[in-house]
């Protein structure tokens, strides 16, 4: 075809946005788009997912490990559909994200026409900020990069959805100069913002006044490490992380209490139920009541979004600014002070001892906590990390200490099963010659995980270091909604909703081509690292692991652990969790 179509100019237009891979899969309502990546090829690469789903969540890894706008690509309604739940996982965790999704032909909308599906209505919650139907060629370009500049002015998803006549038309001319006819570029800054001097000394006041001066620390503190310490140390404070938050800070800090929350560190709960004065910085994580009581703690927040203060504890002064550039100005009116650091430092030492006692912890088959801590001592320095969703969350948070600077992602806020490997894909992508390790159950894997074990087969062989693991702990179980039951609602396990259907991971990949290593003794773990950071190709390392081990928060109250007990007492094969969870609250 000569004739230069939209799509083509759509292509072009993502080309000169420096986009350089496309997540998608294939379909009818996307034809002329396809056709042109195919005559763009050697410029921007189309990355194919199993699932509508997948890339989707690929292109929010991409986005969240550092390559800008995540770009992913769909037909018509029912692929559509399977993108939504990948583009919410970007809107929660505030992840630029373009979708370009096909459409019927123009003149067919409104008949009912086959794969027919209201778009806009479909999209216009997960992508609020930008959702925008092309219905004549003259909107391309300015409509796309209307979607870009918003991905990246909000950080969040958004659409522009294409009719399949208007893909297949002529590209009008760029330089016509009329009426209604909107000019556009790819130009994008984004400002750096202080807050005022006033607020920053009303804020220094508070945080000088305080005594015993807890920090808590979100995704939105990137680039900010240094500051972060520099204030720390110098209020004698306590640092804990969202979980978001976990990758930006040494956790061999003395005064790093670790994860905050559901899913933290006895260390964490001590530090926020102990506090005076709250800094919270670039965090707006979920878990309220993990937060000091209200009226314990005076608070300040800083966050780049405005409207994020103050909306999970309440807040007495707001520093609206970049993480990084607040805290260096915060920092220089600070007084310094001792605080309460020793008792902070003995709360981690605490928690840290509590982890030894519960890694050591024996039970009929391995200790999930075991097999996630002792990988701690083997991951690569340049390592990437990327985390499911279950009970492998709360191993990751609590027993997981990544190398200074390794990125690690997951669905937090959404908290989406299934995201482990099409992250680490993304990862891998983008930065080829790093190592990666996806940690994922048994549940994620069956959901959709095993169908990205074809896409790393098929894939790893263009990559500069081959290296991918990918841990499954194989408990046969839905693990987190079987402790869930018991101690929200004191039910005790239903095995016909929880039992995880057997399945050979290990022995797949082999089928697949790449290393499967089946581990089912604490005496091989260690070797099993070792194995597959040594592997000439992705490695699936199985692990049969306890369904038992407890995933209760930390510092619980004790009507809450007795009503997981008599949930336990009324299962039939209930007496081993009860044991391990008297052991774990035992060690509290």
């Amino acid at each position: 075809m000569s004739t230069t179509t939209v799509a083509d100019g759509i292509v072009g237009r993502l080309i000169d946005w420096d986009v350089e891979r496309v997540f998608g899969y294939a379909g009818d309502g996307i034809d002329p788009f396809l056709a042109a990546l195919h005559r763009q090829q050697d410029r921007i690469e189309l990355v194919t997912a199993r699932h509508e789903e997948m890339a989707a969540f690929m292109a929010t890894g991409h986005a969240k490990y550092g390559g800008g706008v995540g770009v992913c690509l769909a037909t018509q309604g029912p692929g559509a559909v399977h993108l939504l739940n990948g583009l919410y996982d970007a809107k929660l965790d505030r992840r630029p994200v373009v979708a370009i999704v096909g459409q019927v032909v123009s003149s067919a909308l409104g008949s009912g026409y086959l794969q027919e599906v209201d778009l806009h209505t479909l999209l216009k919650d997960v992508c609020a900020q930008y959702v925008q139907v092309a219905s004549s060629p003259q909107q391309l370009p300015h409509v796309l990069d209307n979607a870009f500049r918003t991905a990246l002015a909000t950080s969040s998803p958004v659409c522009v959805i294409v009719p399949h006549d208007v893909q297949q038309a002529e590209l009008p001319s760029q330089d016509e100069h009329a009426h209604g006819i909107v000019q556009s570029s790819t130009a994008f800054a984004s400002a750096r913002t202080v807050p005022d001097e006033a607020q920053l000394q009303a804020a220094a006041d508070l945080l000088g006044a305080g005594e015993r001066v807890a920090v808590l620390v979100g995704q939105g503190a990137a680039g900010a490490e240094q500051q972060i310490r520099d204030v720390v140390e110098r209020l004698g404070a306590g640092l804990t992380t969202s979980l978001l938050g976990k990758p930006l800070l040494d956790e061999s800090l003395p005064y790093h209490c670790g994860v905050m929350g559901h899913l933290g560190t006895t260390a964490s709960a001590d530090l926020m139920a102990g506090c005076d004065t709250l800094l919270i910085v670039g965090s707006n994580d979920p878990w309220t009541e993990f937060y000091p009581e209200p009226g314990q703690a005076r608070a300040v927040q800083i966050d780049i979004t405005g409207r994020n203060i103050g909306t999970k504890y309440p807040v007495e002064t707001a520093l609206v600014g970049d993480a990084a550039s607040t805290l260096g100005a915060l920092a220089n009116l600070l007084p310094a002070r001792p605080g309460w650091r020793p008792e902070v430092e003995r709360a981690v030492t605490t928690w840290r001892e509590t982890v030894e006692e519960r890694v050591a912890q024996r039970s009929e088959q391995l200790n999930p906590q075991l097999v996630v801590h002792e990988l701690s001592a083997h991951l690569p320095q340049d390592v990437q990390v990327a985390v499911d969703v279950g009970s492998v969350t709360y191993w990751y948070a609590r027993f997981l200490q990544l190398p200074s600077g390794a990125p690690a992602h997951l669905s937090s806020t959404l908290a989406s099963m299934g995201s482990a490997m099409p992250y680490g894909i993304a990862a891998k992508l983008l930065h080829p010659g790093r190592p990666v390790v996806a940690l994922a159950g048994d549940g994620a894997m069956q959901m959709n995980g095993n169908a990205e074990l074809i896409t790393l087969a098929d894939r790893w062989r263009d990559w500069a270091d081959p290296r991918f693991v990918v841990l499954v702990l194989n408990n046969r179980d839905l693990a987190e909604v079987s402790w869930e039951q018991r101690e929200m609602e004191g039910e005790p396990r239903f095995p016909t909703s929880q039992a995880v259907p057997a399945f050979p991971y290990a022995a797949y990949a082999e089928l697949l081509g790449l290393r499967g290593i089946r581990v089912e003794e604490p005496g091989q773990i260690r070797q099993a690292w070792s194995e597959a950071w040594a592997a000439d190709r992705p490695v699936v390392v199985e692990a049969m692991v306890d369904r038992d081990t407890p995933l209760l928060p930390p510092r619980q109250p004790e009507e809450k652990v007795q009503k997981a007990l008599q949930a336990l007492e009324r299962e039939s094969d209930g007496g081993q969790a009860h044991r391990l969870l008297r052991e774990q609250r035992h060690d509290e």
